[in-house]
Formats: structure tokens, C-alpha cells, sequence
């Protein structure tokens, strides 16, 4: 059974950091796409940010120089690095994962086979 599960969000201050995580169960990564969405109140769920097994990164033009994605192999866990926070940061976020190999790793919700629950963050 695969499970990620997130931590680290919270109430920030504009221009705070913060540091989210992401742990995955029930599988070990070896490659494939893992990533970042966020979903704010009233809007559609959206890319932040992805990363591969060659960690070539792609990020949502919202969040590029501010935000960074990076994965452990060996400890199974994904993190998303955000600095500079905006207000129009706030929102669920979600990590996702899939162990399907692809030459690019896209916002296309359809290609994450696994998703957590999300953690908020909240900037004022």
C-alpha cells in the first residue's frame, strides 16, 4: 500500500521560508516523477513543482528563484524549499509520485498515480 504523507506547513509571514516534506511508504523510489501541487480556496489544484530520477526540476513560473524542489532516494522523501512567501502562496499543498518513467515531468495531475493529503500554508 502506498502512502505519502506531508508535513511542515504552517502560518507564515510574507516573505517567511518554510520547508515542506514528503514521505513515502510502500514502495521504493526508483525513479519516475515526484511533485508539488497546491490548491488555494476557490481555485483549481496546480503544479508547483516536479522533479525525476535525473533530478531535472520544473517549476510553475509563480514560484521559480523562490521555490526548490529536491528528493532523497534513500531516505524515500521528497521536500519542497519555499522562500520568499507571498500571500497569493497560501493554499493546500499536495505531494505526488508516480514510478512510470517519462522524458518530462509535467503538471498533468492524470500522471501522479499517488498522492498525499496535503499540509496548508498560510502567508499574511
Amino acid at each position: 500500500h502506498v502512502q505519502l504523507v506531508e508535513s511542515g506547513g504552517g502560518s507564515v509571514q510574507a516573505g517567511g521560508s518554510l520547508r515542506l516534506s514528503c514521505a513515502v511508504s510502500g514502495y521504493t523510489y526508483s525513479g519516475g516523477c515526484m511533485g508539488w501541487f497546491r490548491q488555494a480556496p476557490g481555485k483549481e489544484r496546480e503544479g508547483v513543482a516536479a522533479v525525476d530520477e535525473r533530478f531535472r526540476r520544473t517549476y510553475a513560473d509563480s514560484v521559480k528563484g523562490r521555490f526548490t524542489i529536491s528528493s532523497n532516494s534513500t531516505s524515500n522523501a521528497m521536500y519542497l524549499r519555499m522562500n520568499s512567501l507571498k500571500p497569493e502562496d497560501t493554499a493546500r499543498y499536495y505531494c505526488a509520485a508516480d514510478k512510470n518513467i517519462r522524458t518530462y515531468c509535467s503538471f498533468e495531475e492524470r500522471e501522479y498515480a499517488y498522492w498525499g493529503q496535503g499540509t496548508q500554508v498560510t502567508v499574511s
